[in-house]
């Protein structure tokens, strides 16, 4: 059997069936070899949605040929090794630096794909090993898919085991739709399963949160934690995937030791907090849901700077109040509750650049009050939208006396909430007795290493009496180009 296209091809032997595609092997009248999909034509799956042009993109299958034959569109694509479906029923799980390297060539090609397309279907079975780089393929089948009015083919346009919680919801797909995928792929190449297997899958990807993987490093651990986040919005883009996957294996940085020096003096360890998430629809829950997710990320977060205070200084005193708080000697850092913010919480008065905060709490490191009446400092906490209008993560940011204002705090910088005036007026262009002293500098989605270096070194600072408002100052000079933008 032949089949005329751009090209001729002489259809081989049948190799397999996908949901929608017969699969065969195939030569032109060069010799050489392919693969031909037929893919059964459905109403409404108009031909030029089926073939999306994405030649030149990294890691992704390129489309040799197309056309149509009777009741079938053709697709020819070159000979793949093998799917990832394959390696991994020979050889699962993997290592997390095995697992690093092929997530890291599925999120270069998702990455170069953000702005022009959704897969909507990613999972191993299209994925396949082509050319030296594991490659996505099946674009044009999941755009048919999403793009067909046949009720059989809907039910069909995912897959329920890869499936994001607005697919169940069959709301429309967007590049974050692919990262959920990512993050249950990522799970299952080092967990050798994914993270929900039970009977009522709609269910778990709505409402359960998804469980850790295991025996991970923290990087790896809370880049799939986040992908597999419910809200779409708190989920990375698949360029931070990219950047965070490169460093995955990075060596840790030196201010633990500071910390150890001063562990000369005192006592134990505990505990940690992970929120569910809500799946419900309408605009109250769905900032719930993104409140669900703002919990999630910052307990993480806590944990591993809980983790890591009590690695370096074993006889810190676990005490109660907040999400952490821990003493070693007279000094002590803490974090309060996450307070959920009503809508419009922030609105500034002359500030064109108003953002929306979802969720807020307070980190705070303390020591006795010096000779100059200072105890320490604090910065705000906020889930927002900062930077990117709809793209929330959790900044962190400081307040202080303005240098010609007659009061003076003895924590510097402090904290502040948003519906305080002093706070909206600071982040606005109008001149206040506060300042923004720390602008919005966000600390998650793989920007935790600075966020929980900085506080182990305050804290160690403040355990030996040492720490002073200059230090504030060096980490802030650090900040100056966020702190111009921000202004």
């Amino acid at each position: 059997m032949t089949i005329a296209l751009n090209q001729t091809w002489k259809i081989g032997p049948r190799l397999g069936a996908g949901g929608f595609a017969q699969v065969y092997e195939a030569t032109n009248d060069s010799g050489d070899s392919a693969v031909v999909k037929l893919i059964p034509k459905e109403p409404g799956a108009a031909r030029e949605l089926l073939f999306e042009s994405l030649s030149g993109k990294p890691n992704v299958i390129p489309i040799l040929d197309y056309g149509e034959v009777a009741d079938h569109y053709v697709i020819v694509m070159p000979r793949a090794d093998r799917s990832l479906r394959s390696y991994l029923e020979q050889t699962s799980p993997l290592s997390v630096e095995d697992a690093t390297g092929i997530l890291l060539d599925i999120a270069t090609a998702l990455a170069s794909l953000e702005s022009e397309v959704v897969h909507r279907d990613l999972k191993p079975d299209n994925i396949l090993f082509w050319n030296g780089h594991w490659c996505l393929a099946d674009f044009g089948i999941s755009r048919y898919r999403a793009a067909s009015t046949s009720q059989d083919t809907r039910k069909g346009s995912f897959t329920a085991a890869y499936a994001a919680p607005e697919q169940w919801r069959y709301e429309s797909a967007t590049s974050a739709t692919d990262v959920y995928a990512f993050g249950v792929i990522a799970f299952e190449l080092v967990s050798g399963h994914r993270p929900f297997q039970s009977g009522d899958l709609r269910n778990e990807h709505l409402t359960v949160t998804a469980p850790s993987v295991k025996n991970c490093p923290s990087a790896f651990t809370s880049l799939v934690a986040d992908c597999l986040l419910k809200a779409p919005a708190s989920r990375p883009s698949a360029k931070n995937l990219s950047t965070r996957l490169a460093r995955i294996n990075g060596p840790v940085t030196p201010a633990g030791s500071r910390l150890q020096d001063a562990h000369a003096q005192v006592a134990q360890k505990q505990a940690e907090e992970v929120a569910a998430a809500s799946a419900l629809q309408t605009r109250i829950q769905a900032r719930a849901e993104l409140g669900a997710s703002a919990r999630q990320t910052l307990s993480r977060i806590l944990d591993d700077l809980r983790s890591r205070i009590q690695t370096d200084a074993p006889g810190c005193t676990v005490l109660g109040g907040g999400l952490l708080h821990l003493q070693l000697g007279q000094a002590s850092i803490s974090v309060s509750n996450i307070q959920t913010q009503p809508e419009a919480v922030l609105s500034l008065r002359g500030y064109t650049g108003g953002f929306d905060v979802i969720a807020t709490a307070e980190i705070r490191v303390r020591m006795p009050r010096n000779e100059y009446d200072y105890d320490g400092g604090a910065h705000s906490l906020w889930y927002c939208d900062a930077e990117t209008a709809g793209a929330y993560r959790w900044y962190e940011l400081g307040f202080s006396d303005h240098v010609f204002s007659r009061s003076r705090s003895v924590t510097n910088p402090y904290a502040l909430p948003p519906n305080n005036r002093d706070a909206q007026v600071a982040l606005s262009s109008t001149m206040s007795i506060v300042d923004l002293f720390w602008a919005p500098l966000g600390f998650d989605q793989g920007d935790e290493e600075q966020f929980l270096e900085r506080w182990t070194d305050w804290f160690a600072a403040a355990c030996t009496g040492t720490l002073e408002l200059w230090q504030y100052h060096q980490d802030r000079n650090k900040n100056k180009q966020s702190y111009r933008r921000f202004r």
